[in-house]
């Protein structure tokens, strides 16, 4: 399967902290990245990818935060897929 997760639906509130403090409640976290916007850099675009240290963790992730609500929404929660490779658009 794998041990990095999506996270979906977050608040515009939530900040990286946040979500390391809540995710590090599965287990041990190896990297949180909250996606930032390329046109407004200071505010993020609702999804993160969260690293656990073991499959288990992730897992445990899932089960413990898909559905949490997190500053009035619910988060979504699942394994990261591969990211498919972008044609240029020119």
């Amino acid at each position: 399967m794998g041990n990095k997760l999506f996270v979906g639906n977050i608040s515009w509130g939530a900040t990286q902290e946040d979500l390391e403090n809540l995710f590090g409640q599965a287990g041990t976290l190896v990297e949180v990245k909250l996606v930032m916007d390329r046109e407004n850099p200071s505010r993020h675009r609702g999804f993160a990818f969260v690293t656990m240290s073991t499959e288990e963790e992730a897992q445990e992730a899932i089960k413990k935060f898909n559905g949490y609500e997190l500053d009035g929404r619910e988060l979504n929660v699942s394994i990261a897929k591969p990211q498919k490779p972008r044609e240029d658009r020119f």
